[in-house]
């Protein structure tokens, strides 16, 4: 009888098999990486309007333009 059992290749089984690795590695890693995400802090609004801050990224660029 004729077997219709195709041979897996031993590059095609290294392959699937560092796919597998690579794809369970990255599972493994993806609720570690949303627990590391940094939360977006909310300030309250101002009572009279404005809301401009001087922070330290301000004042480097201050820094940069001056001549």
């Amino acid at each position: 009888m004729n077997s219709q059992n195709p041979k897996v290749s031993r590059r095609s089984l290294f392959a699937g098999a560092g796919t597998v690795g690579a794809v369970a590695a990255v599972t493994s890693l993806l609720p570690q990486v949303q627990e590391l995400a940094p939360q977006a802090v909310k300030k309250a609004k101002p009572e009279r309007g404005g809301g401009y801050e001087l922070s330290e990224h301000v004042k480097r660029y201050y820094k940069t333009t001056l001549v």
